[in-house]
């Protein structure tokens, strides 16, 4: 499989569209098994920075598509 780590996009309509056709092509156990390395990562965070009380700076944002 083909891992993508960066797409640089000219607008947010153009990034949503991208991420929507991305997602789309992984099959179910594929989404499913990235969506459990985004949770055991976010769970190797100190507690403090996962209640926003620790760390400054943009927040990341985890969208579950169906």
């Amino acid at each position: 499989m083909k891992k993508i780590w960066v797409h640089k996009a000219k607008s947010f309509k153009e990034a949503n569209e991208f991420d929507r056709k991305y997602h789309l092509a992984l099959s179910r156990s594929q989404r499913l098994a990235d969506m459990q390395l985004l949770r055991e990562i976010y769970l190797k965070f100190p507690q403090a920075t996962r209640r926003g009380k620790g760390r400054k700076g943009l927040r990341r944002v985890i969208k579950v598509l169906p």
